[in-house]
Protein backbone atom coordinates (compact mmCIF):
# COMPACT_ATOMS: atom_id res chain seq x y z
CA UNK A 1 0.00 0.00 0.00
CA UNK A 2 3.11 1.83 0.39
CA UNK A 3 4.62 1.96 -2.58
CA UNK A 4 1.62 2.98 -4.46
CA UNK A 5 1.11 5.57 -2.53
CA UNK A 6 4.45 6.59 -3.78
CA UNK A 7 3.81 5.95 -6.81
CA UNK A 8 1.01 7.82 -7.09
CA UNK A 9 2.58 10.81 -5.18
CA UNK A 10 1.60 14.32 -7.12
CA UNK A 11 4.43 16.26 -5.12
CA UNK A 12 6.70 13.57 -6.74
CA UNK A 13 8.07 16.37 -9.45
CA UNK A 14 8.81 18.45 -6.51
CA UNK A 15 10.72 16.25 -4.21
CA UNK A 16 13.13 15.31 -7.36
CA UNK A 17 13.83 18.77 -7.87
CA UNK A 18 14.57 19.33 -4.26
CA UNK A 19 16.88 16.13 -4.56
CA UNK A 20 18.12 17.39 -7.76
CA UNK A 21 19.56 20.93 -5.85
CA UNK A 22 21.05 18.49 -2.86
CA UNK A 23 22.94 16.71 -5.35
CA UNK A 24 24.24 19.48 -6.61
CA UNK A 25 24.77 21.63 -3.26
CA UNK A 26 26.71 18.52 -1.84
CA UNK A 27 28.82 16.83 -5.01
CA UNK A 28 28.40 19.85 -7.72
CA UNK A 29 26.37 20.23 -11.08
CA UNK A 30 29.33 17.64 -12.77
CA UNK A 31 27.33 14.87 -9.88
CA UNK A 32 23.69 15.64 -11.07
CA UNK A 33 22.35 12.69 -13.04
CA UNK A 34 18.49 11.17 -13.20
CA UNK A 35 20.19 8.38 -11.40
CA UNK A 36 21.41 10.15 -8.73
CA UNK A 37 18.56 12.61 -8.03
CA UNK A 38 16.19 9.21 -8.28
CA UNK A 39 18.58 8.06 -5.09
CA UNK A 40 18.50 11.22 -3.68
CA UNK A 41 14.42 11.46 -3.73
CA UNK A 42 14.36 7.63 -3.40
CA UNK A 43 12.62 7.38 -5.98
CA UNK A 44 12.43 4.84 -8.85
CA UNK A 45 15.11 5.87 -11.62
CA UNK A 46 11.40 5.71 -14.14
CA UNK A 47 10.26 8.77 -12.42
CA UNK A 48 12.60 11.01 -13.21
CA UNK A 49 12.79 10.30 -16.57
CA UNK A 50 9.64 10.30 -16.70
CA UNK A 51 9.29 14.27 -14.97
CA UNK A 52 12.41 15.50 -16.75
CA UNK A 53 13.28 14.17 -20.19
CA UNK A 54 16.41 15.38 -20.36
CA UNK A 55 19.19 16.35 -17.86
CA UNK A 56 18.78 19.96 -18.91
CA UNK A 57 15.24 19.80 -17.46
CA UNK A 58 16.25 18.67 -14.18
CA UNK A 59 19.71 21.41 -14.16
CA UNK A 60 16.21 23.90 -15.16
CA UNK A 61 14.27 22.55 -12.15
CA UNK A 62 17.04 22.92 -9.49
CA UNK A 63 18.15 26.51 -10.89
CA UNK A 64 14.43 27.81 -10.51
CA UNK A 65 13.79 26.30 -7.48
CA UNK A 66 17.04 27.96 -6.24
CA UNK A 67 16.52 30.81 -7.88
CA UNK A 68 13.04 31.37 -6.41
CA UNK A 69 14.51 31.25 -2.85
CA UNK A 70 17.35 33.82 -3.82
CA UNK A 71 14.58 36.02 -5.32
CA UNK A 72 12.51 35.80 -2.49
CA UNK A 73 15.12 36.82 0.50
CA UNK A 74 15.51 39.67 -1.93
CA UNK A 75 12.47 40.67 -2.05
CA UNK A 76 12.50 40.55 1.37
CA UNK A 77 15.34 43.03 1.71
CA UNK A 78 13.88 45.35 -0.83
CA UNK A 79 10.50 45.50 1.21
CA UNK A 80 12.44 46.04 4.33
CA UNK A 81 14.81 49.21 3.22
CA UNK A 82 14.91 51.80 5.19
CA UNK A 83 14.90 55.02 3.12
CA UNK A 84 16.15 57.00 5.99
CA UNK A 85 19.61 55.00 6.13
CA UNK A 86 22.32 55.76 4.04
CA UNK A 87 22.10 53.28 1.23
CA UNK A 88 25.37 51.30 1.34
CA UNK A 89 24.38 50.48 4.80
CA UNK A 90 21.41 48.74 3.42
CA UNK A 91 23.15 46.97 0.63
CA UNK A 92 25.47 45.68 2.86
CA UNK A 93 22.84 44.46 5.59
CA UNK A 94 21.77 42.28 2.62
CA UNK A 95 25.21 40.76 2.03
CA UNK A 96 26.00 40.22 5.46
CA UNK A 97 22.60 38.51 5.94
CA UNK A 98 23.92 36.24 2.75
CA UNK A 99 27.09 35.37 3.84
CA UNK A 100 25.80 34.55 7.45
CA UNK A 101 23.79 32.02 6.19
CA UNK A 102 25.01 28.76 5.28
CA UNK A 103 28.01 28.85 3.06
CA UNK A 104 27.27 25.85 0.61
CA UNK A 105 23.83 27.51 -0.06
CA UNK A 106 25.55 30.75 -1.21
CA UNK A 107 27.78 28.30 -3.75
CA UNK A 108 24.90 26.81 -4.52
CA UNK A 109 23.60 29.81 -5.64
CA UNK A 110 26.60 30.89 -7.52
CA UNK A 111 27.32 27.86 -9.30
CA UNK A 112 23.61 27.16 -10.48
CA UNK A 113 23.95 31.15 -11.75
CA UNK A 114 27.21 30.64 -13.42
CA UNK A 115 25.81 27.59 -15.20
CA UNK A 116 24.36 30.06 -17.59
CA UNK A 117 27.77 30.92 -19.21
CA UNK A 118 28.43 27.48 -20.67
CA UNK A 119 24.97 25.93 -21.20
CA UNK A 120 22.94 27.78 -23.41
CA UNK A 121 19.76 26.43 -22.22
CA UNK A 122 19.59 27.53 -18.76
CA UNK A 123 21.05 31.08 -19.74
CA UNK A 124 17.82 32.78 -20.09
CA UNK A 125 16.45 31.46 -16.94
CA UNK A 126 20.08 32.53 -15.17
CA UNK A 127 19.44 35.91 -16.59
CA UNK A 128 15.79 36.38 -15.51
CA UNK A 129 17.31 36.54 -12.35
CA UNK A 130 19.54 39.29 -13.07
CA UNK A 131 16.98 40.98 -14.32
CA UNK A 132 14.53 40.84 -11.46
CA UNK A 133 17.11 41.67 -8.99
CA UNK A 134 18.23 44.72 -11.14
CA UNK A 135 14.17 45.57 -10.83
CA UNK A 136 13.67 45.19 -6.91
CA UNK A 137 16.96 47.31 -6.33
CA UNK A 138 15.56 49.87 -9.19
CA UNK A 139 13.33 50.83 -6.33
CA UNK A 140 16.23 51.98 -4.43
CA UNK A 141 18.90 53.70 -6.74
CA UNK A 142 18.23 56.46 -9.27
CA UNK A 143 18.53 54.12 -12.52
CA UNK A 144 18.99 51.05 -13.68
CA UNK A 145 22.59 51.33 -14.74
CA UNK A 146 23.05 52.23 -10.63
CA UNK A 147 21.44 48.98 -10.19
CA UNK A 148 23.06 46.91 -12.29
CA UNK A 149 26.51 48.22 -11.35
CA UNK A 150 25.54 47.73 -7.67
CA UNK A 151 25.03 44.03 -8.46
CA UNK A 152 28.35 43.48 -10.82
CA UNK A 153 30.22 44.90 -7.02
CA UNK A 154 28.28 42.69 -4.88
CA UNK A 155 28.71 39.70 -7.17
CA UNK A 156 32.40 40.49 -6.98
CA UNK A 157 33.15 40.65 -3.39
CA UNK A 158 30.57 37.55 -2.91
CA UNK A 159 32.88 35.67 -4.92
CA UNK A 160 35.73 36.63 -3.53
CA UNK A 161 34.51 36.35 -0.15
CA UNK A 162 33.48 32.44 -0.87
CA UNK A 163 37.00 31.98 -2.99
CA UNK A 164 39.34 33.25 -0.71
CA UNK A 165 37.75 32.62 2.94
CA UNK A 166 38.39 35.97 4.38
CA UNK A 167 36.23 37.22 6.60
CA UNK A 168 33.41 39.70 6.06
CA UNK A 169 34.41 43.22 6.23
CA UNK A 170 31.21 45.37 6.03
CA UNK A 171 33.03 48.28 5.84
CA UNK A 172 35.04 46.90 2.69
CA UNK A 173 31.36 46.59 1.11
CA UNK A 174 29.72 49.99 2.67
CA UNK A 175 32.78 51.72 1.52
CA UNK A 176 32.63 50.35 -1.86
CA UNK A 177 29.01 51.21 -2.14
CA UNK A 178 29.66 54.61 -1.38
CA UNK A 179 31.97 55.31 -3.52
CA UNK A 180 30.03 54.03 -6.65
CA UNK A 181 26.57 55.61 -5.34
CA UNK A 182 27.98 58.67 -4.73
CA UNK A 183 29.03 58.83 -8.78
CA UNK A 184 24.89 58.61 -9.54
CA UNK A 185 23.01 61.01 -10.36
CA UNK A 186 21.18 61.55 -7.39
CA UNK A 187 23.78 59.55 -4.87
CA UNK A 188 21.73 56.80 -3.79
CA UNK A 189 18.16 55.80 -2.36
CA UNK A 190 15.07 57.94 -2.97
CA UNK A 191 13.69 58.71 0.33
CA UNK A 192 10.45 57.93 -0.98
CA UNK A 193 11.95 54.57 -1.11
CA UNK A 194 9.78 54.05 -3.99
CA UNK A 195 11.32 55.27 -7.47
CA UNK A 196 10.19 54.43 -10.82
CA UNK A 197 10.94 51.12 -11.85
CA UNK A 198 12.10 50.38 -15.31
CA UNK A 199 10.58 50.37 -18.82
CA UNK A 200 10.77 46.06 -18.62
CA UNK A 201 9.46 46.12 -14.84
CA UNK A 202 6.68 48.48 -15.53
CA UNK A 203 5.33 46.34 -18.65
Amino acid sequence: MAAATRRHDPDRRRRITEAAVRVIRERGISALSHRAAAAAADVPLGSTTYHFAGLDDLLLAALREVNDGWLARFRAWSDSVDPDRPPAEEITRFVAGSLAAERSRTELEYELYFAGLRNPVVRPVAAGCLDEMVALLRRHVPDEHTARAVIALLDGLMLQYLLTGRPFRPEEVRDGLARLLSGSPSGGLPHSGTGSPPPAAAG
